[in-house]
């Protein structure tokens, strides 16, 4: 078992909730004990019983029992209450955890995977670690302590009822850890599977006004059928490995049965020990099975939450190929922009000498602050690839890139989004208010200053017909906005940060001409502070431009 990788993960999600730990372990624990008390009573109700004791004490014996019972439940019932919000705690911080990472590596990772995938890594694989923050360790560790306490008084009770069961516990645990291993990789294929799968669901629902328009139905419905041809034979492969834990822990159990008769008969023949010392050791028997019966329900849901964890520990071991940058700052005033020789490919191999196929290739150009810079080519001739740099969504191979006259490389990766806005054609709208969807959550910017932005890109008549006006929900559970509003609210987004330099990539691409003509006003005003690139494919979007770059296949073709 890999302790030091479960270890560092229960520290570190386990630590801030060491009180409702501690109650668990003592809930936990506490019902073990009792565990070993009550067999005790019973073998002095039977031995008092069968020798003609007095009612009272019978009745005494009988009131204990049902007292231990009661009491054992209910610390079964404030463990299940701990361990339920133990798990619940660690499991979303996990979560937390995963989805910031993801957001922070870069979009070559994102490029590679569904978000299908992703959704099935931060939440399939951490429910399978429910049981292993709340439950593993301490359930793990009561087990072997009640093992350890039946053996123990086993011994007392007559050292060849310890020594034989003894026996048994050693060969019966011994079993079940070395069976542990059979299912790990056959539960490890079947959540990848199960990634690719909801990868393909989110990826064909998303698309489905295009699948349904084309006919491609069948052909969705093909591979739909496929991957459930490979689902479910992992998953048989995965359950009949960790059926065999099961199988062999009942094996043993009776044989443990067997044992524990045998010996509880030879010695009551011996008159060694009393008939409810014979009871006795067939009850420690069967409660033997109990620790071992946990502890290889722990095991087998270890399989799977073992599977989970490689997953998890891959995912958070995947790095971004961008790095964090330097500390130097970027000017607050409007920006310079200066590409020297710059390549990037998508689809670097760094493993052979190959050439790559670049999107950029040999890249130079000069935009002084203020100015505006029109970039225009057929598609596919890397405009877009050159907004993607400037954000550092990627990073280039070979050349430099600086911002205000600093390298990009050198600047905090965060402080980019900052200084830089980017409006394109497809427009991410949120589920939740206005406000929210302008400011990102920022509370700090006055609704008076929202108004006159919503007012400056010409949504100021629009804000005016709400009734909840900045409080209004977008999305599905509140009202829809049409492309061109949607457009028009990004410019509203980047009016808000009072950027250095602005990108508008086909921003406009979705406007009618009489909103067209009055974003153009405010553009103008959003340019006469910082600098500005315009990426288009028709030379009338270009008008306002200083410079005009034409690129092509990744060259420059004019300047």
């Amino acid at each position: 078992m890999p302790l030091k990788q479960y270890g560092s993960l229960l520290t570190k999600y386990l630590q801030p909730q060491q009180g409702r730990v501690i109650g668990l372990a003592i809930a936990l624990l506490s019902s073990t004990g009792l565990q070993l008390l009550n067999p005790q009573i019973l073998r002095y109700f039977i031995d008092t019983a069968f020798t003609g004791g007095s009612q009272s004490a019978l009745v005494l014996a009988a009131l204990m029992f049902i007292g231990v019972a009661l009491l054992t439940q209910l610390l079964a019932i404030a463990a299940t209450y701990l361990g339920e919000n133990v798990a619940w705690t660690a499991t979303n911080a996990l979560r937390a955890d995963l989805v910031e990472h993801c957001l922070e590596l870069d979009l070559s990772f994102h490029k590679s995977r569904t978000p299908g995938e992703l959704i099935e890594r931060i939440d399939g694989d951490v429910n399978l670690l429910s049981r292993f923050f709340s439950q593993f360790t301490i359930q793990v560790l009561g087990s072997g302590l009640l093992l350890m306490g039946v053996l123990v008084v086993l011994f007392y009770e007559d050292w060849r009822a310890g020594l034989g069961l003894s026996v048994y516990a050693v060969v019966a645990l011994g079993t079940l850890l070395r069976l542990r291993l059979l299912a790990i990789s056959g539960w490890t294929v079947y959540r990848q599977i199960g990634a690719e799968f909801f990868g393909f669901l989110g990826e064909y629902l998303a698309g489905r006004e295009d699948i349904r328009a084309n006919g491609a139905v069948s052909y969705v419905m093909h591979h739909f059928h496929q991957l459930l041809q490979r689902w479910l034979p992992a998953y048989h492969r995965a359950r009949l490995a960790s059926t065999v834990l099961w199988t062999t822990s009942v094996g043993l159990f009776t044989t443990g049965t067997i044992v524990a008769l045998a010996i509880g008969l030879y010695l009551w023949n011996q008159q060694a020990i009393t008939i409810g010392t014979v009871y006795l050791i067939f009850y420690y028997t069967e409660l033997l099975s109990d620790p071992i019966e946990r502890i290889r329900v722990q095991l087998e849901d270890l399989q799977q939450a073992e599977a989970g964890i490689n997953r998890i520990q891959e995912l958070l071991q995947t790095q971004s190929q961008l790095s964090d940058g330097g500390m130097t700052s970027l000017p607050d005033l409007a920006l310079s922009v200066s590409f020297r020789q710059v390549c990037f490919s998508y689809e670097m191999d760094y493993q052979t000498d190959a050439e790559p196929e670049w999107a950029l290739e040999n890249l130079s150009f000069y935009l002084p602050a203020g100015q505006v810079l029109g970039v225009l080519g057929r598609t596919g001739s890397g405009k877009t690839t050159l907004s993607k740099l400037l954000l550092r969504l990627y990073a280039a191979q070979q050349g430099e890139i600086c911002l205000g006259g600093v390298a990009i490389d050198q600047t905090p990766l965060r402080e980019i989004p900052q200084r830089v806005g980017l409006v394109t054609q497809d427009v991410q709208i949120f589920q939740t208010t206005i406000r929210n969807n302008l400011t990102f959550f920022n509370p700090r910017i006055p609704d008076s200053q929202l108004q006159k932005t919503l007012a400056t890109v010409g949504l100021g008549s629009w804000l005016e017909t709400l009734p909840a006006g900045l409080e209004t929900l977008l999305g599905t559970d509140g009202i829809g906005l049409s492309a061109g509003q949607a457009q028009l609210l990004a410019f509203a987004r980047v009016f808000l940060k009072n950027p250095g330099l602005v990108i508008l990539d086909e921003a406009s691409s979705r406007l009618d001409p009489q909103t067209e003509a009055l974003i153009e006003q405010a553009i103008a005003q959003l340019f006469t502070n910082c600098t500005g690139i315009i990426i288009a494919h028709r030379l009338q979007t270009v008008q306002r431009a200083d410079q005009i770059l034409i690129l092509e296949q990744g060259r420059v073709l004019e300047y």
